[in-house]
């Protein structure tokens, strides 16, 4: 049977199947993707299988164990006795896109989710969804909450986005302003879903951004935990622990919304080492820049005869987008290679 994994918490996983999306299951992962050091995870396209006495065996788990003060950690093996299911994941199909935090797979969108207060509109991590996003071929959604709040900045985060060609949805999830216009768009897009497909998107962004709020607000039946923003720290208490999916009927399609975790940073497997010489590519209001410049080699950082400040100088590039891309390319720079390598090696 084929299906998606919904979520997954110590070693069981939920799926729902393809065929018939209201009916989850709970199976384990088969031996051989343990061999294979391949967790499935929330996303994944995968296939079921009902488990046959060799998987019902109580697997060995890896534990490690101090003996002593100040010895070294020992690594045994011991059974884990847990809950007994009747299926297991026998594959999981190759995946387009990996999320690492918050742990999503096979994403089509991204809403990035920008409160424009309570807390201050964090740029920077907005921008680095955009970034990993294009790099990965995931559609950014740039969504503009709290608009209520402050609508003056409200403006001013929608014309950035706007000018770098993103999609932009100002709104209120709190009071239900313009959340309609954001639900037609997801039903949209599961109608346009191809035959024997799937679409999918997560809802990210930093902590205390409103994301529970408004999937609650798009999808009343839901039922989320929300919570407040602390007055002390202006940081979301996180109120989501674990990422689940959910199938979401819009109107005879199907759109697969993920729930997330809040956090402040993010990564994609790989992202460790980006390839900061490429990152140019990965805004797209620098692309018809590219190969302009007085220098070959130009990083775009402050040169002479950049096309991409002068693009910026002329308004065509949001200062605060360039801003984003220099913090960017000066952090993945300072990776030192033998890090990189070591980080590639350990994955």
């Amino acid at each position: 049977m084929r299906g998606i994994v919904t979520r997954g918490v110590g070693g069981l996983y939920g799926v729902r199947l393809t065929e018939r999306p209201e009916e989850e299951i709970l199976c384990r992962a088969r031996g051989i993707l343990r061999q294979k050091k391949l967790s499935p995870t929330v996303g994944d396209d995968v296939r079921v299988e009902l488990a046959d006495d060799e998987d019902r065996k109580e697997p060995l788990i890896l534990v490690e164990e101090a003996h002593g003060r100040g010895s070294r950690m020992k690594r045994t093996e011991k059974k884990d006795r847990g809950v007994d299911v009747d299926y297991v994941i026998d594959t999981v199909e190759e995946r387009r896109s990996l999320l690492i935090r918050p742990p999503v797979a096979n994403l089509d969108i991204l809403f990035a989710v920008i409160p424009c207060a309570s807390p201050e509109p964090d740029l920077l991590t907005a921008d680095k969804l955009t970034v990993i996003a294009e790099n990965y071929g995931i559609e950014t959604v740039i969504v503009v909450n709290k608009a209520d709040l402050d609508p003056e900045k409200t403006a001013e985060i929608s014309r950035i986005y706007g000018t770098a060609g993103y999609r932009v949805f100002p709104l209120s999830a709190a009071r239900g302003e313009g959340v309609d216009a954001l639900r037609a768009y997801i039903r949209e897009r599961a109608l346009d879903a191809p035959e024997g497909g799937h679409v999918s998107g997560a809802f990210a962004g930093a902590s205390g951004a409103g994301k529970s709020t408004l999937m609650t607000a798009l999808f009343p039946d839901l039922r989320l935990e929300t919570g407040s923003v602390s007055r002390k720290t202006e940081r979301g208490r996180h109120t989501t622990r674990h990422v689940e999916l959910w199938p979401m009927d819009m109107d005879g399609g199907i759109f697969w919304i993920a729930d997330t975790p809040g956090f402040s940073m993010l990564d994609f497997t790989r992202f460790d080492f980006f390839p900061y010489d490429e990152l140019a590519s990965s805004f797209r209001e620098f692309e018809d820049c590219l190969g302009k410049c007085r220098y070959t080699k130009c990083t775009h950082l402050r040169e002479e005869g950049c096309a991409v400040i002068a693009k910026r100088d002329a308004g065509g590039i949001a200062p605060s987008r360039h801003e984003s891309y220099v913090r960017i390319y000066e952090e993945q720079r300072s990776v030192p290679e033998w890090k990189r390598r070591q980080i590639e090696g350990s994955r």
